[in-house]
């Protein structure tokens, strides 16, 4: 499946779940390192049985059974994957059951969410493609763009970099960019502050999410928002960036969190913090989190598991469309699923 540039495909797991109604649920996991699925397989297997009987509209008592089911490796990794997928699928049947979009069914804040394109602006692009890549978003009709940057370079050499999009894209349209926990604190304000004559929207985990005193003192050096949280396992390690205020805008990744259940929670808990959340990867499921959280603010976009679905959510004028079919509102392609299924797995 195509990935973009430097991205020959992406592997999915796909998860079903079948109701004695003769409903099925979707859920599905985006693997980024191929290595990871045998791991995220067996744990699926393992939860299945524990899932198998319960009713799928408790999804409480459901994500309490499987977390006891895990306790003795703990909610994170290839468990996480499992948890989140499983989650997903059971989130799907509600809002099927209740003929409802799954936005809807979880309060419904806005049917509209602005996006931003994390798929072309890579690392490994030279100043030329980066100028194209840049140009292509702006007729495609985004509003928001988010470079990814290595961290490894000299400040001025990624300053560069964004000086070259920006020219490209103009003052009206929103720049972030994602240093993957590249810097050291001292590197991050440096760059930081070379950054903010380009007007960036935020920097995206600037240093390693773990250290939450240190990220707050970045945030506290920096006039450009600093967001972190993607790499948070479970609530407790986002609470922690929460606590020590080393957030502006909170970035809530779905699989890691655990889940729809779990992902409520904490953009729930963002707010009461008084601090934005994002979402990170998978938009065809994360829009309508987005849709339903009153401190969301922009959905990541990264269409690499849309070929799967029949129909994906539209972008129109920088915004993804809610979905108005019931549950995720997703139809899997099946012809496209054969096509890209292994069958050594």
């Amino acid at each position: 499946m195509g990935g973009g540039r430097g991205l020959s495909h992406i592997p999915h797991i796909l998860v079903r779940l079948h109701t004695d109604n003769g409903i099925e649920g979707l859920g599905y996991i985006l693997i980024l390192q191929p290595r990871s699925i045998a791991p995220v397989k067996s744990a699926i297997e393992q939860l299945g049985p524990v899932v198998v009987g319960m009713d799928p509209l408790t999804q409480e008592a459901v994500n309490a059974a499987m977390h006891k089911a895990i306790a003795w490796i703990g909610p994170f990794g290839a468990a996480s994957a499992a948890h989140m997928a499983i989650d997903m699928a059971m989130w799907d049947i509600a809002g099927k059951a209740a003929g409802q979009p799954l936005w809807k069914l979880l309060g419904g804040f806005r049917p509209r969410v602005p996006v931003c394109a994390s798929h072309r602006l890579r690392p490994g692009a030279t100043l030329p493609e980066l100028q194209q890549d840049a140009s292509d978003l702006m007729n495609e009709g985004f509003r928001a763009v988010k470079m990814s940057l290595e961290g490894k370079g000299h400040p001025r050499l990624e300053a560069e970099r964004v000086r070259v999009v920006r020219e490209v894209v103009g003052e009206d349209v929103e720049i972030m960019v994602d240093i993957h926990q590249g810097w050291q604190p001292s590197q991050a304000i440096r760059a930081g502050r070379l950054f903010e004559q380009y007007h960036l929207s935020w920097i995206e985990d600037p240093i390693h999410h773990r250290n939450a005193d240190r990220l707050a003192e970045v945030a506290r050096a920096l006039d450009t928002p600093v967001m972190a949280g993607q790499y948070c396992h479970g609530s407790e390690s986002l609470l922690a960036l929460l606590r020590a205020n080393a957030v502006d805008i909170l970035m809530i990744d779905l699989m890691r969190v655990g889940g729809v259940t779990q992902w409520r929670k904490a953009a729930a808990m963002a707010e009461a913090f008084d601090v934005p959340v994002a979402s990170h990867l998978m938009p065809e499921a994360n829009i309508h989190l987005m849709a339903a959280a009153p401190n969301g603010v922009m959905t990541d976009y990264r269409p690499w598991s849309s070929p799967l679905f029949k129909r994906a959510p539209v972008i129109e004028d920088g915004e993804m469309v809610a979905p108005d079919g019931p549950g995720l509102g997703l139809e899997l392609d099946e012809e496209a699923v054969s096509r890209f299924v292994d069958r050594n797995l």
